[in-house]
């Protein structure tokens, strides 16, 4: 019995130490959230009168909230894409022996230490057809100036995003680079393997678990996106950057249908659990392990 009594007894000081952790998620994620879903069953200004499954219904059948569902899995896809091709190619050349690598790591790395907000902001002066610096340098230059914001708009703020996350990317795959045991490369090039058929053969696939990580990170964030449509177009031209979470807070703050909102939030939630699964699932039928 005493060992069973003092087993319980280090039980209950771990969760005497998490209960601190608990209250706090619990107070600030997950009674939100079961508010949210709760408010999703009503409509009404204050979202007090009853509707059940009506709000999900209307979502489902809105061509406005599929087309934001659609511009927002662009949107993912070119990010996801990108922090991946980018991520990597810059991981692969600081790997290198050269000078200064540790500066250049440090300089990828601030635009992700900064806020989405100042980072739109920054963009959106550098951007801006009629005052912004680009369009300044290319006048100076005797260059015809561009419309930033209104010609493919969406690439632009998925291009933004990438400039801000990249570095974090780098150094995921730059850590499981490190990480491949040196000697798998010199047995290959002991075999006669060139540089392009050991990046392929060894590097990508030990690369594998830090892959797919990024990809589900970047699928999260990507779905998530809000302040560079809100802050660097506005949504728009018209409803071209109309990315989901932004036409939510829409419907919430502008037509004040809270109702309607947070069933669309619910909707979002189960499409990113979705899209998680799927990858984790995938990403272990093709795993690597060394």
């Amino acid at each position: 019995m005493r060992p069973r009594t003092l087993s319980g007894r280090y039980a209950r000081t771990a969760y005497l130490f998490l209960l601190p952790a608990i209250l706090f998620f619990a107070a600030l994620f997950y009674l939100p959230i079961g508010n949210v879903i709760a408010t999703g069953f009503r409509t009404g200004p204050m979202a007090d009168q009853w509707t059940g499954l009506s709000n999900y219904a209307q979502a489902l059948s809105d061509p406005s909230v599929r087309h934001s569902f659609l511009v927002t899995a662009v949107f993912a896809v070119l990010v996801v894409i990108g922090s991946i091709v980018l991520g990597l190619a810059l991981a692969l050349a600081i790997d290198q022996p050269l000078k200064g690598r540790v500066a250049f790591r440090v300089l990828l790395l601030v635009p992700y230490l900064t806020s989405v907000a100042i980072v739109g902001l920054l963009w959106r002066n550098i951007l801006d057809p009629e005052l912004g610096v680009l369009n300044r340098v290319l006048l100076a230059l005797g260059l015809p100036t561009q419309q930033w914001l209104n010609t493919a708009p969406l690439l632009t703020i998925a291009a933004v995003t990438l400039w801000q996350s990249v570095g974090y990317t780098m150094v995921l795959f730059l850590a499981g680079l490190q990480g491949i045991p040196e000697t798998y490369h010199e047995a290959a090039k002991i075999d006669g393997a060139d540089a392009w058929r050991r990046f392929w053969r060894i590097t990508l696939p030990l690369l594998g678990p830090t892959t797919l990580f990024v990809s589900v990170m970047a699928v999260i964030s990507g779905l998530q996106a809000f302040g560079q449509a809100y802050i660097i177009t506005g949504g728009g031209p018209g409803d071209a950057t109309d990315l989901t979470v932004f036409h939510i807070f829409n419907v919430a703050f502008r037509t004040r249908d809270f109702g309607y909102s947070s069933a669309q939030s619910v909707l979002l939630l189960l499409v990113i659990v979705a899209f998680t699964v799927i990858q984790l699932r995938a990403g272990r039928r093709g795993e690597v392990t060394y």
